[in-house]
Order: structure tokens, then sequence, then C-alpha cells
């Protein structure tokens, strides 16, 4: 990138981001949040859905469980590779959090998030067995594939072509814990997965942020995003609800 021209008039251009040493500063500080975001939230992801592992109802369920840990973490290593361009120790990264820490299951933090730990809110609340498990894999599954298709277009080459990697492998298991949601339904279970599904609903759909974003038209610039935090918490609302009403569930 020419040293007299600005990050948003080279992408304007069409110029291409691909290594470290094409990115200013200011872009590099909010790329690196994104990365840092994604492979948190990935990463406490998977250390919550272990623990649920060995509650699964047979032998087929958990085999799903253990596989949507193991890829969740290796989904965080894609990235996190990415980011070691950049200086960051990966080793020293994976290890520098209790990634399975929650809150009271009661507790309500909004979106709040903090720096030494960039994990989405929602990966900071505890679940209580296979059921619930489930039905937040399914809101959460969904919330994932709508920001994957958002984030496999961001203007970091190497980042974008990762996610575009990790958007398949994501949406099954949103389509696992659908399965698994349905199964449960079908032996009764409606009243134990409605609690989750109004436990869970608000604090994904916190996921997306607020409406009102002060950096949303820096990060449009920078191509870091292409679409309101609104627009794709309103998408991803009404995907949702369409995969609820199937299974007999109402949207939180």
């Amino acid at each position: 990138m020419a040293e007299d021209m600005s990050i948003e008039s080279y992408l304007a251009a069409g110029g291409v981001l691909t290594n470290p040493t094409n990115v200013p500063p200011r872009y590099r500080a909010e790329l690196m949040k994104l990365m840092t975001t994604f492979v948190d939230s990935e990463l406490a992801g998977a250390a919550g859905f272990a623990d649920a592992i060995n509650a699964g109802p047979g032998i087929k369920e958990r085999i799903a469980a253990a596989k949507i840990v193991l890829e969740k973490t290796d989904n965080a290593d894609k990235v996190l590779k990415i980011m070691g361009e950049f200086g960051v120790d990966g080793d020293r990264y994976a290890n520098h959090h209790p990634w399975t820490a929650r809150l009271a299951r009661d507790a309500d933090i909004g979106a709040s998030r903090t720096e030494q730990d960039m994990r989405l809110a929602v990966f900071n609340y505890p679940l209580q067995g296979w059921a619930d498990a489930v039905v937040m894999n399914l809101l959460m599954g969904r919330a994932v594939a709508v920001q994957m298709a958002e984030f496999s277009m961001v203007s970091y080459q190497p980042l974008a072509e990762a996610f575009r990697a990790i958007a398949p492998v994501e949406a099954r298991h949103a389509e696992l814990a659908e399965e698994g949601v349905a199964k449960l339904a079908e032996a009764g279970d409606s009243a134990a997965l409605q609690a989750s599904v109004d436990y869970w609903w608000p604090r994904v759909a916190a996921s997306f942020g607020s409406g009102e974003s002060a950096k949303a038209d820096t990060l449009k610039a920078m191509g870091l995003r292409k679409t309101p935090n609104a627009e794709l918490k309103t998408r991803w609302e009404a995907e949702t609800k369409a995969v609820l009403d199937k299974l007999g569930l109402k949207a939180g």
C-alpha cells in the first residue's frame, strides 16, 4: 500500500491486504480485535461444551459433541495461526485464560467483555445439562452462521479465507444441534427445551452488539464489516424462529 494513501482509499481502489507488512496500525488494531473475539469465543465455547459430552444420552450424541469440541478448537487454531503472523504466541495464548470459567446462571452482563478475555458475553454463562447445551448450540450456531457469512468477506485476505473454510464446519454444528433438539422434543422434553430457549435467546441476541455502533462506519470503510449489527440480528431472528417453529418451540 502506498504510504500516502489511506486504508479506505486503498481498499476502495481495489487494493488487497495480504500480510502484516501492508497493514497500517489503525487497521491492525481492529483486525486483532476481530480475531481475538473469534478465538476467545471458540475456545470458551469448546471448553464449556466439553463438560456436556458425558451428559449425552447416547454414544452417537457423545461422539457428535466431542467432534464439535474438537472442530471448534481447530477453528480457533486456524485464526490463531494468523494472529501468530502478527507476533502472537499461540501456545502461550491458548493457556493464558481459564476458558471453562463461567458466571452464575442468573448473572446479566449484557454484551460486556474485558480486554483480557474477548469472548462474546454469551460464553460466560454456564450450561445446565444436555438439553440446555444442545439448545444453546442451536441458537448460537445459527448466530455464528450469520456472522460467518459477514466475516468471510473481510478485507484481510488470509482471514477471509480462514473464515470461508470455517463457515461450513460451524454450519454443521448448528445442524447437529437442531437434530439433537428434534430428538429431545420427540422424547417429550419440550417444556425443558422451551425453558432453555427462553434463557439463551436474549443472551445470544446480545452477541450481535448494539444496534447503533459508533465504529460501524469506520469498520465498513476498512472492509472489516459490511452489514449493520441490527440487520445481522434481524436475519438471525428470522432464520432461527423458522427453525424453532418446526421444532414446536417459540423464540424467547
